[in-house]
């Protein structure tokens, strides 16, 4: 009988224990709990943490994360309102602010995950085809472009930047705003969605890499072209400056020899005019130098007699 009574009272303590254990539970401060029984949810959320009670073998606890939760989108190629194919990869941010509908509706982050891949994916697409590519890529309205100042006034638009209405900050506003209100259905609240990454088609890469590098052939030519012209003035201006130079040098020179020409003649003039026989003797000289200059080879020159250059020859003694 001992032993039949001490087996009794394992017995009991055993299924004391069990009960027990499966009389509680605890909840971490990252965790909010629903619990069910029978399948059904039973009370309302427990979000404190702690240690807390149920009924043991007919009521569950469900987990469920209280934290921030990151959704990462499939990049998708989509078309914009200009009818450009272009890859779309975004991110979000997202946290359960209902726990009993998200139970109720999704159970796990697993469904949670695969119904934000439709809401989003589809929410990005529409804004996408309802904005041009211009507002996608850009996220500054009226910003001016650092356009070289030789460019300006040029017949074609190289270098500058379309206009843009609402810019890629106020796009991913509207997939916010759209996707946030289907969400809140399933006790989602959505904090955030960005464009992670924005690529071009293949064949729309090409065509624009083509764009772009004819705009900057284009824009080496009128540089070339304004370069030529510019050193046309220069080697214009190069050779006024020359011509003027060398005038203003030949002006000079004229001049130096001039005013030595007069300062010579002034001393000789000074020199000569001493007395009479002084300036006999260099109107003498001077007769000389003239018939050296004038009297060279075979010349023939015809005088008169009363010529004052005739004179001297006159006077010579032929014997």
């Amino acid at each position: 009988m001992k032993q039949i009574a001490q087996f009794f009272a394992i017995l009991i303590l055993l299924v004391a224990l069990a009960v027990g254990y499966n009389s509680v539970y605890t909840v971490k401060e990252t965790e909010q709990v629903i619990i069910t029984q029978f399948g059904q949810v039973v009370g309302d959320p427990v979000t404190e943490a702690g240690l807390h009670f149920k009924i043991p073998f007919v009521q569950t606890p469900n987990v469920i994360e209280k934290r921030i939760l990151d959704w990462d989108g499939r990049a998708t190629e989509m078309t914009t309102k200009d009818k450009t194919y272009i890859e779309v990869d975004t991110f979000g941010r997202w946290r359960i602010a209902d726990p009993k509908q998200f139970f109720l509706r999704l159970r796990d982050e697993r469904s949670a995950q695969s119904r934000l891949d439709g809401i989003l994916g589809s929410a990005t697409k529409d804004a996408i085809a309802n904005n041009a590519l211009v507002e996608v890529i850009r996220s500054t309205q009226g910003r001016v472009p650092q356009v070289d100042d030789s460019l300006e006034g040029a017949s074609s638009r190289i270098g500058t930047l379309p206009d843009i209405e609402k810019g890629r900050v106020a796009v991913e506003q509207e997939i916010f705003e759209s996707a946030a209100k289907e969400l809140t259905e399933l006790g989602i609240e959505l904090l955030d969605i960005r464009f992670k990454r924005v690529n071009y088609r293949d064949t729309v890469q090409r065509s624009i890499f083509q764009r772009m590098i004819s705009e900057r052939q284009q824009i080496a030519e009128r540089f070339r072209s304004e370069g030529a012209g510019e050193a046309a003035k220069i080697n214009g201006k190069r050779g006024r400056d020359l011509q003027e130079i060398e005038s203003e040098a030949y002006r000079q020179v004229l001049q130096i020899r001039g005013d030595a020409d007069a300062k010579a003649t002034e001393i000789y003039a000074n020199a000569y005019n001493q007395s009479s026989a002084a300036i006999e003797f260099y109107e003498f000289i001077k007769s000389l130098e003239a018939y050296e200059s004038v009297l060279q080879g075979d010349t023939t020159l015809i005088l008169t007699t009363d010529s004052e250059l005739f004179k001297y020859l006159k006077d010579i003694d032929l014997r």
